[in-house]
């Protein structure tokens, strides 16, 4: 599929399972560009993680495919590499490469084998497109000046003019010796990071009204979001977006309508949740049962943990993680799911556990596999871990498919109970809601207690309520007594 002869194109390689698309974030390299094996050249957003990509072959930039915002689907081009004007031969570096391989890791997925990894590359300082610019009078070596550059079409190393839109647009990397713009003619922005000209086209914002607090005049996201904030600037952002005609539904992000409504683009892992929660509704027969209890003992045991080991405290959510394997040790039905083609119910040998995770990007739900294999200790540290990993974005798509059993502890949101959907194609979930004073009898007598209230969400196909109702129990005999617990681990 190469654009010319001699190029190549790096199609955008499967990401995870059940991953076919993934929208663009920021490129790391820009038209003219030389590049090496295994160096990153863009950064995309798939529905479960937040990924850079590493390219397999060597040379020089002459296409980028798509623009900051953009969905491109798996096995499209993504980027068009044209081999150096000095190489030899330059179909032998490409040959070289398929056979060896490279050694870089897509977070969690390789390129190929061996070899070692390489240092990423700083992204090039860019300028962002002047709006509806004049072309310049000057002569230029490429296309007119504020001439769209046509969508996947090559343009050779060095004719676009600093400023111009690259293919797809994305934008060329500016001369970093350029002195300022004479004759009364203002230079464009200074604008390192796509987010910020992709934010700033969603809410109108013209980025050369803007004052960069970065390095040498740098507009950074902070300086685009007090625009954003100040009065002013929002209502003249309205009307400057309902000027712009034939805006892409991909690039607008939130965008306020005539009527004062905001579209909210259903993509990325706000399309993925959706559609997932939406399949869970339709196939899973699901119940909900619910029993509040005295949380005083667990709060007093996690204490005591601590207090003997604080170098490495264990939390409370790491202890109902405990609980939870406890009782899918006894009640193995409910870590199971049901193959709906096979007309079969498969119980998991191990229980890889789901933990619900709120984060920027939405909710996600982290698997620890195998989880019934580590200790208390060791399940805390994995927790902690997995939860920072998760919203910071960096967990490998791996770790977050393959669940047997979701623990959600709603109770971070200030909420005593809830009625969950279970994380599809799972059978169950358990919540738990806040731990608060409340007043409880204790042996006859009125006393202020720790009282939590837990649900268990469950698939009826898996089980009938004897067997929920008894998992239920034992967690909440195992919150109330925690010395039970141990004559079951």
């Amino acid at each position: 599929m190469s654009t010319a002869v001699g190029t190549r194109d790096f199609l955008l390689p499967d990401l995870g399972e059940g991953l076919s698309e993934a929208e663009i974030v920021e490129w790391r390299v820009a038209v003219g560009d030389v590049v090496t094996v295994d160096q990153s050249v863009v950064e995309v957003e798939t529905a479960k993680a937040v990924v850079d990509v590493p390219c397999p072959y060597a040379g020089r930039v002459v296409a980028l495919h798509g623009a900051a915002g953009e969905v491109r689907p798996v096995g499209q081009p993504l980027i068009t590499i044209a081999p150096l004007d000095d190489a030899p031969d330059p179909h032998a570096t490409y040959r070289e490469e398929e056979r060896a391989g490279s050694g870089n890791v897509l977070i969690g997925y390789g390129t190929g084998h061996g070899g070692s990894g390489r240092r990423r590359r700083r992204p090039r300082l860019a300028l962002a497109p002047e709006p509806a610019t004049p072309a310049s009078t000057g002569p230029a070596s490429g296309p007119a000046a504020g001439s769209p550059v046509p969508a996947g079409s090559s343009v050779p190393a060095g004719s676009v003019p600093a400023g111009l839109s690259a293919p797809n647009g994305t934008v060329a990397s500016a001369d970093r010796s350029a002195e300022p713009a004479t004759n009364g003619v203002q230079s464009a922005p200074l604008v390192i990071s796509p987010i910020v000209r992709r934010l700033a086209k969603e809410h109108g914002i013209d980025l050369a009204s803007l004052r960069g607090t970065g390095p040498g005049g740098v507009i950074r996201r902070a300086d685009l979001d007090a625009a954003v904030a100040a009065p002013t600037t929002t209502a003249a952002s309205a009307a400057r977006l309902a000027a712009v005609p034939d805006a892409p539904a991909a690039h607008v992000g939130l965008a306020p309508t005539g009527d004062g409504d905001t579209v909210i683009p259903l993509t990325g892992i706000r399309k993925v949740i959706a559609d997932k929660l939406s399949r869970s509704r339709r196939e899973i027969p699901e119940v909900t049962i619910w029993v509040d209890v005295d949380a005083t003992g667990l709060m007093e045991t996690r204490a005591a943990i601590n207090a003997a080991t604080p170098e490495a405290p264990v939390s409370i959510l790491a202890l109902l993680a405990r609980i939870c394997l406890s009782g899918l040790r006894r009640y193995p039905q409910l870590n199971a799911h049901v193959d709906t083609e096979g007309q079969r119910i498969i119980q998991s040998a191990g229980v890889h556990l789901g933990i619900a995770a709120q984060t920027d990007r939405g909710l996600v739900v982290p698997v620890l596999r195998d989880a019934q294999r580590l200790t208390t200790r060791e399940l805390a540290a994995a927790l902690a871990e997995t939860t920072a990993a998760a919203r910071a974005g960096t967990l490998p798509p791996a770790r977050l498919t393959g669940g047997t059993f979701t623990l959600n502890n709603y109770g971070v949101f200030g909420v005593d109970g809830s009625t969950p959907i279970i994380n599809h194609p799972e059978a169950a979930l358990l919540g738990v809601g806040r731990i608060v004073d409340k007043p409880w009898v204790v042996d006859g007598q009125l006393a202020v207690r720790k009282v939590t209230q837990i649900s268990l969400t469950f698939d009826h196909r898996v089980c009938d309520g004897g067997v929920a109702g008894g998992f239920l129990r034992h967690v909440a005999d195992c919150v109330e007594q925690p010395a039970l617990l141990v004559a079951n681990v």
